[in-house]
This record gives structure tokens, C-alpha cells and sequence, in this order.
């Protein structure tokens, strides 16, 4: 699942044209990404910090380019005083297991059965408690003998069941029925050993959310801290769909993916473009310098914008938000004030273990809406796989690559002399800082990267996004079933002209019934293929783009 423009007339219709294509907002990269160039941002000279900084002419902010491959890089400009775009902690050290995480769109859950899921390299099940009218998420095992309770279901009690030997828990993790213990012996049902690790869990903007830590103490945890919370999710005059996808890939580099909009005409060509093109253009696909500012940094993220307005923000450890509002000029005699026209694109990147990740997009607008109701959910979910699938295989190759290196060693092995790289180079900064260059797995990871699959297994969609899609669950289904119908059509057809050669039936009849069957065996052909295309494999070949 699951990432630009002049004035405001040519933002207006840069806008248009992003929504236009299929009413796909969750095109992540093609048309929300504008080519990012040299950041600006203000602070206290740091060998740990600077970013290879460039002497610019002196303006509000201090200019830097990429990271460079160097060891340590020398600033060439100190600011005076510190100024409004902040700077890193010093001493903050990043506590991955101290953060609200998504687990799943409450749109693709189904109350009648539970979900196992893996998050930061913890097995979790997500289930329906019906006595306290909300989704919970338990340790994804059973304290009997460590079955996956994701692999139960929902008694008639409203329990969720491990169907192993039977036991059944409530919703506050304790043990209510152990099938084999005698009824009148001790009730070793309420053991605590026979209780299930409860994480704290929330709904917020449609998603569940999970704490992970099952200590007591964390228990009121929701009071104290927050997950990241986006109002137009929420508001009813904005439309979005949802996606989500398990990535074959880790964390670090799907962040920095989606970070980099450089890459979109070229690994993406054929699929998306970016509106408009540079008026000349060095070769087919396009590419540009780029030009970005960055106006907040923290031990928390930090906030970037573009000269024509859009916003990027990075709010650690899962958020990457795109913002973009399109002024408009009013026209004389204009009465209502119309609210202005925003795009939002929002990814949240969920560390899964290493080599692994999962991707949640969402891209709410209040413009354009009168396309929304002619196209299907599943239908936008087609071409935004499509997009991830584009880079995947050559993504996961890098990944390896990184790994053999070393992940603190990315500034030694990747040379980034260009400003399109600033954005991707401040995330792995800010990466290393505080968190030692990657995803702190705790003891709950053993082993690397497992060696790459082939192509094929690499980029299936079916069991990586369908099914635990709700919407492209049933469209798989369905088009299932119409294939299977018209190949029993076209069996039937022939089987009626056979038969009517021993019938007085007129040669324009023949004619029909074998043209209706040759049209029957055919659409069966080809839905085949477009079921095998779309939700399950399509490779992309670059050198035919």
C-alpha cells in the first residue's frame, strides 16, 4: 500500500491534473513530489550535524547542500544566533519502542475474525471485543503452548478463541475457558500465566494504533501521549481511500523513498509524470534541479517547503505528510467564500522487521470530488501498486547493498553531490543521530537480510496487499466468478451448436451462437490475465519504458 508547479494558475491546474488521472489520491509520487532542491535551515556549528554547508549570498536562512561521501564535512558559514528553523537535541536518544504505531485501516477489518500482524519485529493480533465495543490488540500467542491466536477466531461469547486446544480470553487479556481443566478442580484459568500480553491500542483517523509495550504501566498511556493526529482525515468535506501494502523492503528505505522525488520520472516512467515539464528538457524523462527549503528540525522530525508552497513534514518514527493549498483569486462581485482547495498526502512507513515494512497511504482532497463515485477503491489500488511495484525489485537490491556496507556507513558509500538529495540526506542525519544509522529491533529480531526471491514472488500483490484489502478481497472475487462464467458460457454455446445441427434452426442463429461463444471464451482469456496482472504479479521492465 501507501508518494510541481509556478504561479498560482499553474498550481491550480498542476492540482487538477493530479487528482484527474482514475481520482487517484494516493499517486505518491508521480504528482506530489516536486523535485527538491538546496535546504535551508539555521544552527549551532556541529561536527555530528553539519551537512557539508555551501557558502551562499546571506539570507534569512543558512544554505547547505547534500551530504557528501566525506567522513566530516566542514561548515563554510556559522550562523550568529539561532534562528526559527530550531536545531538536533544533543543528547536525545530515539526509544523506538516508545511510539504509537498503525497497524491497519479500520475499513479493512471484519469484526468476525482476528488479524496477525507484525510490528517492529512483535507478532500482534488485532480482534473486536464486543463486550467493550472496541478493537484490541493482544500478543499473538497463546500462553498454553505459543499458537498463534491470529490463526482463532470470535466464540459466540464474544472471546477471542485459540483453536488450537481451546482457551479463551477477554478483552483484558485474561483467560475465561480452559476446555481440559476439571470443573471442580482449582480454576487454573486465572493463573496470570494464562493471561495474554494486552498492548494499549486506539482508533484514530480510521486507523488502529498500538503501543508496543505490555508493561501495566503503560496502560493509560493514550492520556499521556498521543499518535499523530490529521484533521482532514476526519473532516466529511474531504474524500480519501485508503491503501496499505506489506513492502519486501525495510523502513529506512521506504522513508527514504518516498523522500526523494527525483527518482519519479525515471523509475516510474511510463506510469506517472510531473506536471509541468521544465520548459527544456536534457533528456526523455525530463529531470531538473530541485529546490526546497527547510524550515524546522527536531529530535522529532522535521518540516520542509517548497518555494511554491507545499509542505513536507517528517514526524518520527512513521509519519510523511505532503501538504499543498491552492490559492485562488477571487473574482469581483464574488460573495461566498469558497474554503481553499487542499491535497494532503500522507504515508505512514511501519517498520516490520528487517528487510520488511509496511506502507498505509491516504490522499484526502476537497476538490474534484464528483469523480470519486464512478471509480472503485480497488480500481485506485491497481495503479498505486502499480507505482510501488515500479522500483521495488531495484529498491530491495539497494537495500542489500546497504546492508553489506554497513548502515552507518551511508554517507561513505552513496554520493550525493546534488541538492535533489537534500531531503533524503537530512532523514539519514537525523537517522543516525539518534538512532545509530537504523531501526532498533531489541531482542525481538534475530538474523539479516534473508536472500532476495525471485521476481515473482518478490512483487506479488495477493498476499502482500488483497488480501488484506476489504474492497480488492470481494473485486477479486467477483471478476473470479465472472471469468468462471463465461468460460461455462462458452462451453455451453458450443454445446447448443452441436446440438443444433440435428435442429431446423437458420444459419444466422449458427452464426450467433458461435460468434456469442467465441466472445464468452475469449473475455474468459483475457479476465484471466487481468486477474493475474493486477492481483497477483506484473513485472516492469525499465528498458521497454
Amino acid at each position: 500500500m501507501h508518494l510541481c508547479k509556478s504561479q498560482n494558475q499553474s498550481s491550480s491546474m498542476e492540482a487538477l491534473r493530479t487528482v484527474s488521472t482514475a481520482a487517484m489520491p494516493l499517486l505518491l509520487k508521480a504528482r506530489m513530489f516536486k523535485p527538491i532542491s538546496s535546504p535551508s535551515v539555521s544552527h549551532k556549528k556541529s561536527k555530528s550535524l553539519s551537512l557539508n554547508l555551501t557558502q551562499f549570498p546571506k539570507s534569512k536562512f543558512t544554505k547547505f547542500n547534500a551530504i557528501s561521501p566525506s567522513d566530516s564535512t566542514q561548515p563554510a558559514a556559522q550562523p550568529e544566533k539561532e534562528t526559527e528553523t530550531g536545531r538536533f537535541d544533543q543528547d536525545y536518544k530515539f526509544d523506538w519502542f516508545s511510539h504509537w504505531y498503525p497497524l491497519m485501516p479500520v475499513c479493512d477489518l471484519d469484526k468476525r475474525a482476528p488479524y496477525g500482524k507484525k510490528v517492529m519485529g512483535l507478532d500482534v493480533v488485532v480482534w473486536w471485543d464486543k463486550k467493550e465495543n472496541e478493537w484490541k490488540v493482544f500478543d499473538d500467542r497463546c500462553p498454553h503452548r505459543l499458537a498463534p491466536l491470529s490463526e482463532g477466531r470470535i466464540d459466540q461469547w464474544g472471546r477471542l478463541q485459540c483453536v488450537y486446544h481451546g482457551w479463551c480470553f477477554g478483552g483484558s487479556g485474561d483467560c475465561k475457558f480452559i476446555p481440559q481443566a476439571p470443573r471442580d478442580g482449582p480454576p487454573v484459568h486465572s493463573f496470570p500465566k494464562a493471561c495474554v500480553g494486552v498492548y494499549p491500542s486506539t482508533v484514530q483517523n480510521g486507523i488502529v494504533w498500538f503501543w508496543p509495550n505490555t508493561d501495566p504501566q503503560y496502560k493509560d498511556i493514550l492520556i499521556k501521549k498521543k499518535p499523530p493526529y490529521i484533521p482532514e482525515l476526519d473532516d466529511p468535506s474531504f474524500f480519501s481511500q485508503m491503501f496499505t501494502r506489506d513492502i519486501p523492503y525495510g523502513y529506512e528505505v521506504l522513508i527514504e523513498n518516498l523522500m526523494d522525488p527525483s527518482h519519479v520520472p525515471y523509475a516510474h516512467h511510463g506510469i506517472m509524470s510531473i506536471a509541468p515539464q521544465p520548459s527544456v528538457k536534457l533528456d526523455r524523462e525530463g529531470g531538473e534541479p530541485m529546490d526546497i527549503k527547510i524550515q524546522k528540525i527536531e529530535k522529532n522530525g522535521f518540516t520542509a517547503i517548497e518555494p511554491q508552497g507545499r509542505i513536507w513534514t517528517f514526524v518520527s518514527p512513521c509519519l510523511v505528510q505532503g501538504s499543498l493549498t491552492i490559492k485562488e483569486t477571487q473574482t469581483k462581485g464574488q460573495l461566498a467564500q469558497k474554503p481553499p482547495r487542499k491535497q494532503l498526502f500522507i504515508f505512514f512507513c511501519i517498520p516490520v522487521s528487517p528487510g520488511n515494512s509496511r506502507f498505509i497511504g491516504v490522499g484526502p482532497r476537497n476538490f474534484n470530488l464528483w469523480i470519486d463515485p464512478f471509480v472503485s477503491r480497488w480500481m485506485h489500488h491497481i495503479l498505486t501498486n502499480l507505482v510501488l511495484d515500479s522500483d521495488l525489485y531495484l529498491l530491495r537490491v539497494q537495500e542489500e547493498k546497504l546492508m553489506e556496507a554497513g548502515p552507518s556507513n551511508w554517507q561513505k558509500v552513496c554520493f550525493v553531490p546534488t541538492k535533489a538529495d537534500t531531503m533524503v540526506a537530512l532523514y539519514r542525519r537525523w537517522l543516525k543521530k539518534y538512532a545509530g544509522g537504523q531501526v532498533n529491533w531489541g531482542t525481538n529480531i534475530y538474523g539479516t537480510l534473508t536472500p532476495i526471491p525471485p521476481r515473482e514472488q518478490l512483487m506479488d500483490r495477493y498476499w502482500t496487499h488483497v488480501v488484506n484489502c476489504s474492497s480488492c478481497t470481494e473485486a477479486y472475487k467477483r471478476l473470479n466468478a465472472l471469468q468462471m462464467f463465461l468460460q461455462v458460457m462458452s462451453i455451453a454455446l458450443v454445446a447448443i451448436m452441436a446440438a443444433a445441427k440435428h435442429m431446423a434452426i437458420s444459419s444466422v442463429a449458427r452464426y450467433t451462437l458461435a460468434v456469442a461463444a467465441i466472445l464468452c471464451f475469449v473475455g474468459s482469456k483475457w479476465l484471466s490475465h487481468f486477474i493475474y496482472k493486477n492481483f497477483h504479479f506484473q513485472d516492469y521492465n525499465h528498458s521497454f519504458k
